[in-house]
């Protein structure tokens, strides 16, 4: 059984990973964008440098696939260590696709660090902020994470809305369906400022959490709308 890291930041990726990492990409590109008709709207609101953190809606296994072909900058993802421990050589590939483990249903300290240290050298990180894969068109409670690595580390949060995922490939589905993905990057969420101690207040990470809430909400609508899936009416119905 392979080891799973404890701190993937300080690495570089080798010219192996890098290689490997532009070819499946390239794969994936044409395949998906034909397969699922991929659509992508506001794209104007990424940095085109420096950390920032992806928070998207999370309904399939395809999101953490599709959300690095239609970005062009490579982005870093958690994903559940279990992953990690099927094989080094697994491991690898997961590793130089972007991904870095977390332990699911814990407190994570070393993949909040991880996360940390990659933002802080200037690389995006998308974290799902409702933690794991959910269903239907209401977006569940999200966890402070994103918003208190956005405070910690003064870095933007983009939320997204991934339209159609769940139709394509919902829990419990093994093989894709054609169906219409379509992508909404809304506008950046700035992180509150420090105070003269350096530290951010709790409360103010949990409007920060709460302001995503809304915005990933949002975006989620607008993409489920443009890939004609079913959208909540009434958020706060």
């Amino acid at each position: 059984m392979a080891e799973v890291p404890e701190d993937l930041a300080p690495r570089r990726f080798s010219p192996g990973q890098r290689a490997l990492y532009l070819a499946l990409r390239l794969l994936a590109l044409g395949v998906t964008k034909a397969w699922f008709r991929i659509d992508v709207d506001g794209m104007r609101n990424l940095p085109p440098s420096g950390g920032y953190i992806l928070a998207p809606a999370h309904r399939s296994n395809l999101d953490a696939v599709l959300i690095q072909v239609v970005t062009r900058r490579q982005l870093r993802l958690m994903g559940k260590d279990s992953l990690w421990k099927a094989g080094r050589f697994w491991g690898w590939v997961l590793t130089s696709l972007g991904g870095f483990p977390v332990a699911r249903g814990t407190a994570d300290r070393a993949a909040l660090r991880t996360a940390q240290n990659l933002l802080e050298a200037g690389e995006p990180v998308v974290l799902f902020p409702e933690g794991t894969r959910q269903s239907g068109p209401r977006i569940q409670t999200l966890f402070d994470g994103p918003a208190f690595l956005a405070a910690r580390c003064q870095v933007p949060i983009i939320p997204v809305g991934i339209g159609g995922s769940e139709a394509a490939m919902g829990k419990g589905a093994k093989i894709p369906r054609p169906r219409k993905v379509t992508f909404v990057f809304g506008a950046p969420l700035l992180p509150p400022a420090p105070t003269d101690t350096g530290r951010v207040a709790r409360r103010r990470v949990q409007e920060l959490t709460s302001e995503l809430y809304t915005a990933v909400q949002d975006q989620f609508d607008q993409a489920q709308s443009r890939a004609g899936q079913p959208v909540l009416a009434d958020p706060e119905a």
